[in-house]
């Protein structure tokens, strides 16, 4: 199963983490489902940018981003050449190394 290594993050994720997932697993899924409150205002069908990531090491076994979300990914705060969105990502066989950005697009969240 991949490994999936999740950087420090002040507020989502102290002390970083590392959680194992199946193979063709939802990224996003998977953090959520292991107690990292990653943003998914849209409910994961890649129609925000809420759940913006970067990814770190282990990009080159994904598959490329399709239209969809590249053109999500130009309403996200922060993005460089390893941004994705977490709902679009699906684990392969190789593990990944992320890094969650300070800030998430979300004008629809109740705080």
């Amino acid at each position: 199963m991949p490994r999936v290594h999740v950087l420090p993050h002040a507020e989502l994720c102290p002390e970083g983490r590392v959680i194992e997932l199946k193979r063709g697993a939802s990224l996003c899924d998977g953090l959520l489902e292991s107690g990292i409150a990653i943003e998914h205002a849209c409910e994961m069908v890649a129609a925000c940018a809420t759940c913006h990531i970067y990814v770190r090491a282990g990009g080159a076994s994904l598959t490329a981003p399709d239209d969809e979300e590249s053109d999500q990914l130009d309403h996200a705060w922060g993005v460089d050449a390893q941004s994705r969105l977490a709902c679009c990502v699906k684990l392969r066989d190789a593990d990944l190394t992320i890094e969650l950005p300070k800030h998430a697009r979300n004008f629809a969240r109740e705080r």
